[in-house]
């Protein structure tokens, strides 16, 4: 909104209905209701009704993202400063890269819309991770090429990978928040959380940054190994996929353990 905010008493409904769905601050919207409630002009009371929604919806997701963090704060007031989300994507996949992000936000943060990644289109990972990154302390992304997937195991290259994204922190993180493990090798003290991406907002944090940084991955290797479709199914085992590997075989960046690619030969 450019200018100052027009007076709702002397606006035209029309004018204030349009910049109300432009979107308009709490705090503007606070005035305006303010005296959009006394206002007798027919249509008035829609405004009021609309604006009324949208405060009680916001407040319905400052409580959502309050227990989104809850544990966060509890071990904030047992001392801890420093506190990493961790989660990895890319497990089940035939091709590509396995990838963990760690990320640790500051003690205040807001991240309207903050979810599990699988929960989320895909607008609204990419501009989540432009906002987490925009104000996140500090954020690590480490990535386990197919071989080194086939040679580890899913479970040990989810660990590993998790273990280097954790260890690549700028900050050093006091407490580690893991979605469903505990990682090895590393010092520092964990929780490991079932559904943590779904259940705490710094692990819902790392998987979005690690499912968009994927992803973005995931259309330099369909560039460089076109025919696959690897920019649509990110390399998971999609009927079009799987007649894609039919017709041209294995390609340097399918995983050569997993069935039905270890059924094809070796690789081209």
């Amino acid at each position: 909104m450019s200018g100052p905010p027009p007076d709702p008493s002397r606006c035209p409904l029309a004018e204030l209905r349009a910049q109300i769905a432009l979107g308009i601050t709490p705090a503007l919207e606070g005035r305006w209701l303010r005296i959009l409630r006394y206002d007798a002009r027919s249509g008035a009371r829609d405004l009021v009704s609309v604006l009324e929604r949208r405060r009680a919806d916001r407040r319905r997701e400052m409580r959502r993202l309050g227990r989104l963090f809850a544990l966060r704060r509890t071990l904030f007031a047992a001392g801890a400063r420093v506190v990493a989300g961790v989660d990895e994507v890319g497990v089940g996949p035939l091709a590509g890269p396995l990838v963990a992000a760690a990320v640790v936000l500051p003690a205040r943060v807001y991240l309207p819309g903050l979810d599990d990644s699988k929960q989320l289109r895909a607008e609204q990972r990419e501009a989540l991770d432009g906002a987490i990154r925009a104000q996140a302390i500090a954020v690590s992304v480490a990535e386990l090429s197919s071989s080194e997937v086939d040679r580890l195991n899913t479970r040990g290259a989810s660990l590993e990978a998790m273990r280097r994204a954790v260890l690549g922190l700028a900050d050093t993180p006091d407490h580690v928040l893991v979605d469903a493990h505990t990682i090895p090798a590393i010092a520092f003290a964990q929780t490991a959380i079932v559904d943590g991406d779904a259940r705490d907002g710094s692990i819902a944090a790392a998987s979005i940054v690690a499912k968009v940084y994927r992803d973005a991955r995931m259309r330099e290797l369909d560039a460089r190994h076109p025919g696959y479709g690897f920019a649509r199914h990110k390399g998971y085992a999609t009927r079009d996929h799987v007649a894609a590997l039919g017709r041209l075989g294995p390609c340097p960046e399918h995983r050569r353990s997993f069935t039905p690619v270890s059924q094809l030969g070796l690789f081209a």
